[in-house]
């Protein structure tokens, strides 16, 4: 069960950029499925924003803390975040909990803030 993910979220299409960037867009889907389909990741989402000053969309890559490692360092990967550098502004790849992982991360600050004097 998936218990990381790999959140990657970008702004708008630079101007002038967004026929590219349509394409990209389209590649990385096709990337994404392919990666579900051959169980290299566990499922991942998509998500468009409505228009504001910051964040535009997002992918979230669903999986182990092995497999989404092993998704960083693939080549097709990589190229598609460099082809993406090129035509969007803003574009931020983030890792994080999800599912499972959820409720050891909390349990981690749990103990943590256990060890912190409380201001009262």
């Amino acid at each position: 069960m998936a218990d990381r993910v790999l959140f990657l979220s970008w702004g708008t299409a630079v101007r002038g950029r967004e026929e590219r960037s349509l394409e990209v867009f389209n590649d990385a889907v096709g990337l994404y499925g392919r990666m579900q389909q051959e169980g290299r990741i566990e499922r991942f989402e998509i998500v468009l924003l409505e228009p504001n000053t910051t964040l535009g969309g997002y992918f979230a890559l669903h999986g182990s803390a092995d497999q989404l490692a092993a998704v960083r360092e693939d080549e097709d990967f990589r190229e598609l975040l460099v082809a993406a550098q090129l035509i969007v502004e803003d574009l931020q790849i983030t890792d994080g909990v999800t599912d499972a992982g959820i409720a050891v991360e909390m349990e981690r600050f749990q103990r943590q803030t256990a060890l912190v004097p409380q201001a009262h």
